[in-house]
């Protein structure tokens, strides 16, 4: 689609201002400074979920299949991200990384993950055997590993914060504490909150958790976001020195989430963690908070009975290590055997937004869809926040506007 200038600059809004949807709306306002744009965000800040309850990891791309979304987004958005980091000054640390085999059968994994970074241009890889492993990482107990140079941290709040900065810049207009309800086509387009009406040309739906929500005002969607609590810990302050910077086992390839991992954060201190379970609800951040209708919605969801089915046993173990705090500890001391569980106390949770098809897939690349002048974005897990200035250079790119 293409919007000519007809001499009123073009009215353009982006729902929800996670790290998609302020990166996209930077971006737009780069390209076509002359536009009208508005941000609506239901919460009273910025970055008040995905954004602002993760690791904090600058994501290489080593995991991502080459020539996917997520490979391509991951690359070319960690350039972008680290030249928007220096030129805004936002801290960040490009540590490296260690990926850990703790078991023989392991190794094919690791070798996958080792070509799959050389195929997505990744500099630097080097596969240690395991009296290696001690020069980057002394207290950590593996068979293999691959050193990721390229891996970071940063505070993605604070680069949520110099995206805003940018964006109010040009006079866009934000809208704190309004809840988009609805998506209406008309000769423009109608978006109803729960305070008013905007008519606007062109429509960019982020809305993370609730993506799917409004997607499905304006198009049939044939998945639903499913929300997966991650719960940390976090190391005290005297144990810290057991990890030198971030440090991951070899992924389950029958289970679509990392595992515990030890991360140092930007702000100090070491999280270990997460888990993955089922969140009873959209943004349950607390293992008893419920969402009794949404939790009804996603435990009748077909897609989400055939994973559940799928994935039993894996779901039960990461539900069971949710409550143990032995068991949380065990999966640590598989990378550090040092690790007791008096040296971890909790930390915070967050949660990925995993969009789920009605076959019971789980959407592994990000998901855009275009309706006319509406573009939704269905599915955008990690490593979003790392490639976040792509996906939003991609977006503003799909639609011309002169």
């Amino acid at each position: 689609m293409h919007f000519s200038n007809q001499n009123t600059p073009k009215r353009i809004a982006v729902i929800g201002a996670g790290i998609v949807g302020l990166a996209t709306a930077y971006k737009l306002l780069q390209k076509h400074p002359e536009i009208k744009l508005m941000l609506i965000e239901k919460e009273n800040d910025i970055a008040m979920h995905q954004t602002g309850h993760n690791s904090g990891v600058i994501h290489s791309g080593i995991y991502y299949q080459p020539g996917s979304l997520k490979a391509e987004n991951c690359r070319k958005g960690y350039a972008e991200l680290l030249r928007f980091c220096d030129e805004n000054k936002v801290q960040y640390n490009i540590c490296g990384k260690l990926i850990v085999a703790t078991k023989n059968e392991e190794f094919s994994m690791l070798n996958d993950l080792y070509d799959k970074g050389l195929r997505n241009g990744l500099q630097g890889l080097k596969k240690l055997e395991a009296e290696e492993i001690e020069a980057y990482e002394p207290h950590v107990s593996g068979l293999k590993a691959i050193w990721v140079p390229e891996t970071g941290i940063v505070d993605y709040y604070m680069v949520a914060r110099s995206l805003l900065k940018k964006i109010l810049s040009h006079d866009a207009e934000i809208f704190f504490k309004e809840k988009a309800l609805d998506i209406k086509q008309t000769k423009q387009v109608e978006i109803i909150t729960d305070k008013q009406i905007h008519q606007v040309d062109l429509v960019y739906n982020c809305a993370g958790l609730y993506s799917d929500k409004l997607a499905k005002k304006t198009q049939k969607i044939d998945y639903k976001i499913i929300p997966f609590r991650g719960e940390y810990y976090r190391l005290k302050k005297e144990k810290e020195y057991l990890v030198n910077n971030l440090i991951y086992p070899v992924p389950n390839p029958e289970f679509p989430f990392l595992g515990v991992h030890f991360t140092r954060m930007m702000k100090g201190g070491v999280e270990a963690g997460p888990n993955a379970v089922l969140a009873f609800g959209r943004e349950s951040y607390r293992k008893m908070q419920f969402n009794f209708p949404e939790l009804f919605e996603i435990l009748t969801y077909p897609g989400f009975l055939k994973v559940a089915a799928k994935y039993w046993r894996d779901g039960a173990y990461e539900m069971y290590r949710s409550w143990s705090k032995k068991a949380f500890t065990k999966a640590l001391q598989n990378l550090i055997p040092e690790i007791q569980e008096n040296d971890l106390t909790p930390s915070g949770a967050g949660i990925r937004a995993q969009a789920i098809s009605k076959s019971g897939n789980l959407v592994d690349d990000f998901l855009v869809l275009r309706d006319q002048n509406i573009i939704h974005v269905g599915n955008a897990p990690s490593p979003a926040a790392t490639a976040s200035l792509a996906i939003g250079d991609y977006l503003s790119g799909l639609i011309e506007i002169s």
